[in-house]
């Protein structure tokens, strides 16, 4: 019997795919687009041993009452927004709150975990940081990392290319 169906290979099938590491960052990279605090537009992407996400967090306020940095400004101390939950502790935060575990997963943050969001990172069992822009790498943070066996590894993304006009 002749099957119903046949294979029909696509004009567009050659085209490479994402890797999963530029396929997470650019998802972490739109999450930091929901960001309330403008100080820093981070966003995170918590990715299970089966490259399933686990969860997503951007930086904004605690709970839902407390209003957002774009509502009413910035809470300053010592120079630094402390009203902001940062897009790490959001993450971990989610899947404490719903029971969902995170032990053996991987996390994607645009920008490298503050030293606080490192600890909770070990704490929480997550096993690698994939991590966009080298800022503020905290020496404490990257001796704990270390220490504790957590590799933590850059992802570049390549600007995207310019559109082109087209000639007339």
């Amino acid at each position: 019997m002749d099957p119903s169906y046949q294979y029909v290979k696509s004009q567009t099938s050659d085209k490479p795919r994402q890797d999963w590491n530029h396929y997470f960052m650019n998802l972490a990279r739109l999450a930091a687009e929901r960001s309330t605090c403008d100080r820093a537009n981070v966003g995170a992407i918590i990715v299970n041993r089966e490259n399933r996400i686990v969860a997503t967090g951007y930086n904004g306020s605690v709970g839902r009452k407390t209003p957002h940095c774009s509502e009413v400004g910035h809470a300053m101390r010592d120079g630094h927004c402390i009203a902001t939950q940062h897009a790490e502790l959001n993450c971990i935060s989610y899947c404490a709150k719903e029971g969902i575990p995170v032990r053996g997963c991987v996390i994607y943050v645009t920008h490298f975990p503050c030293l606080n969001c490192t600890k909770a990172i070990i704490q929480s069992g997550i096993e690698k940081i994939y991590y966009g822009e080298g800022y503020r790498m905290d020496d404490y943070a990257l001796h704990l990392l270390d220490l504790n066996g957590i590799p933590y590894e850059q992802v570049t993304l390549e600007a995207p290319e310019p559109a082109v006009a087209p000639t007339p």
